[in-house]
């Protein structure tokens, strides 16, 4: 089998004890973290910080912003930061994403976990402005979702912002209304991360059913085992046009050329 470039588009890096994710903590730290990815044959990662954090102030999302920029200025060309936006504070999460979309050239948003940040909802008035934002930045969104109503509603208010549902779910009618979604709407796509694929069959029934095109790899680490996600996929698809999309080809088309 041929060599393939990983981007793995939902990693949660991470600067302090405090946002490590991994169940067992001991395991990975700040200093192997990319050494493990890395080991486990990702070439390129995408991802947000993430702290569970009570009636956050936006400051405390911008610092997370910030550390996920550090963070991709001690590891240039292998990590691209994903930034964070907040229900609570449209304004200053517009201005945000204009900063750094201008200054730090970022090319992705999330993935978002509204429940880490302590807002109840992905569609109001304030996310909708920052919905319109995004759109126009040409900037994907990687969502957490509560429920796929929301992220319906996203995709039919704004069908050219490219938005990446987390996660397939390890249930058969979780990943099979994934899939209608997704199938329903151009704009609309999912990440493999988390659980899902250790389903025999999931994913080539999903290209079947939506197409290539549709599938972002990403793989939750260091929650997940990036090296049984990539060999997972690796296992059920053999045709290499397929692995070429879903490893890297689908994510770099949504955010432009990664350099």
């Amino acid at each position: 089998m041929k060599d393939f470039e990983i981007i793995d588009c939902h990693i949660h890096p991470f600067c302090r004890a405090s946002e490590n994710t991994c169940f067992f903590p001991e395991t990975v730290n700040a200093d192997n973290f990319v050494d493990e990815l890395q080991r486990s044959g990702i070439t390129k990662c995408c991802g947000s910080v993430i702290r569970k954090l009570k009636n956050p102030t936006f400051e405390e999302i911008k610092e997370l912003n910030r550390e996920a920029i550090k963070f991709r200025n001690s590891y240039p060309g292998f990590f691209i930061p994903g930034v964070h936006v907040h229900a609570n504070y449209s304004e200053e999460s517009c201005r945000e994403l204009e900063t750094l979309h201008a200054t730090e050239n970022i090319c992705w948003i999330g993935e978002l976990v509204a429940y880490f940040f302590d807002y109840k909802s992905y569609v109001t008035a304030g996310m909708n402005q920052v919905y319109e934002l995004a759109q126009d930045l040409n900037l994907p969104i990687n969502i957490h979702p509560y429920g796929l109503e929301e992220i319906e509603q996203i995709c039919q208010n704004f069908p050219k912002l490219s938005i990446v549902i987390a996660h397939p779910t390890a249930d058969k009618n979780g990943i099979s209304t994934r899939y209608e979604l997704i199938r329903k709407y151009q704009n609309a796509y999912l990440d493999l991360s988390g659980s899902g694929l250790f389903r025999w069959g999931m994913l080539k029934y999903g290209i079947n059913m939506v197409g290539k095109h549709k599938f972002l790899f990403g793989t939750d680490y260091p929650i997940c085992n990036p090296a049984m996600m990539i060999e997972a996929v690796k296992f059920e698809i053999s045709n290499d046009d397929e692995l070429e999309a879903i490893f890297s080809g689908n994510f770099k088309r949504l955010v432009g050329q990664v350099n």
